[in-house]
């Protein structure tokens, strides 16, 4: 567990950092980042350095499978008793050890600036990519490598201020999650990315194969959407006032805030409490929300199934006042298509019916946040799909 009170580099207390009351976890402070605080010109903004943050996944994913055909296929020739799951559709990987018997998973993922703090930056990165682990109710995590680029657009005084930044809050999430980053790779790019790999050892017994749903199973979601609503909108009503002025109708600077500061704290959150509860409620299947958005990967799910199943989406867990946000901007979003961007969103998880209410009730007593059942496991042919007319469910935390 991370120490409740924490310094950086110059010996002044982490101004993202505050003490619990209960002295047991770090609460972030959720304060604008300040860049002159920094000795960074006013007007610094990390966002600038990634803005392709949402672009990369706007091509359809067929697109993308298509390119890894090649690589699958020579993955199947080789392939005798190495039990793995298809590139491309999970996003965790399961080799068979030569010796013991023993599994090893490994995932990796990335990230390019969505908020301007680069603390909170290298949060929200190490708690994504161990979405992915926790994805498969795997709760340790043996090993972390972290990914960084620095762009070559930053200037020598903004690089030397910001990288050491996002570095401590990738480690400060590691230790959270009670593991150690060992090494890396870092290069200079065009944009700002920093994204990492984690890897774990178990026994075949210690997670859970993403494809086991049957009907009759209902799919409980552990963490709001509309986290990309959120910051956009957060990120327009400071810096760009003609997109501010666009939505401003909707909602109010308060709401903004409200919503900003629950995504931000969801976005760090951990999933390694949800992923624990998978084994006491035995879940049949799961995956983590991250930039596919929640269709995309409810449909990489199904696709992965052994029993002809499909899930469908009834509800839609949003943080309050960005459903408005999103039908202000047009088809700018689709947040209730599915197709909105989330970061380090939750874990969709196929659990048995009688057992869902519990595990929601659990997960909430114990990190404070609720889960919701938004949806169910039927007959059908291995697909997901979000009904017309979605209810809509306003998230305040």
């Amino acid at each position: 567990m991370a120490a409740c009170s924490q310094t950086n580099g110059n010996s002044k207390p982490d101004e993202n950092i505050v003490a619990s009351k209960n002295c047991n976890k770090p609460v972030l402070d959720l304060r604008t980042f300040d860049p002159v605080l920094h000795s960074l010109d006013v007007n610094f903004r990390l966002t600038r350095f990634g803005e392709n943050k949402g672009r990369a996944y706007k091509d359809p994913q067929e697109v993308f499978l298509k390119l890894l055909e090649g690589l699958q296929s020579v993955n199947d020739e080789h392939e005798v008793s190495v039990p793995t799951i298809s590139i491309g559709k999970i996003n965790t990987t399961i080799f068979l050890f030569r010796y013991g018997g023993l599994r090893l998973l490994q995932t990796t993922d990335w990230c390019y600036p969505m908020v301007d703090d680069p603390y909170l930056l290298g949060k929200i990165a190490c708690s994504q990519v161990l979405s992915n682990i926790y994805a498969m109710g795997v709760v340790d995590c043996d090993n972390m490598m972290m990914l960084l680029s620095v762009s070559s657009s930053m200037s020598d005084v903004e690089r030397d201020t910001i990288i050491p930044l996002m570095l401590k809050g990738f480690k400060d999430c590691a230790l959270e999650a009670e593991t150690v980053i060992t090494g890396g790779q870092t290069v200079i790019n065009p944009l700002c990315i920093i994204g990492g790999v984690a890897s774990s050892v178990c026994q075949v017994n210690e997670y859970i194969s993403p494809m086991n749903a049957v009907v009759g199973d209902v799919l409980v979601l552990t963490k709001p959407l509309g986290t990309h609503v959120a910051i956009c909108a957060h990120q327009w009503m400071n810096d760009i006032p003609e997109r501010w002025n666009r939505i401003k109708v909707v909602v109010t600077e308060i709401d903004v805030n409200k919503a900003y500061k629950t995504a931000v704290e969801s976005m760090c959150r951990l999933n390694r409490v949800a992923a624990r509860l998978m084994f006491k409620y035995n879940a049949h299947s799961c995956t983590n929300i991250s930039q596919q958005g929640l269709l995309t990967h409810a449909n990489n799910m199904a696709l992965n199934q052994k029993n002809d199943v499909s899930f469908v989406i009834h509800n839609l867990p949003v943080i309050s006042k960005m459903t408005a946000v999103a039908k202000a901007c047009g088809e700018m979003f689709q947040l209730t298509t599915g197709h909105s961007i989330e970061f380090s969103g939750g874990l969709l998880i196929c659990l048995p019916r009688e057992q869902a209410a519990a595990y929601c009730k659990e997960i909430e007593k114990q990190e404070g946040f609720p889960a919701w059942i938004i949806g169910i496991v039927e007959r059908g042919g291995r697909s997901a799909r979000i009904i017309e007319k979605p209810r809509v469910l306003e998230i305040n935390k």
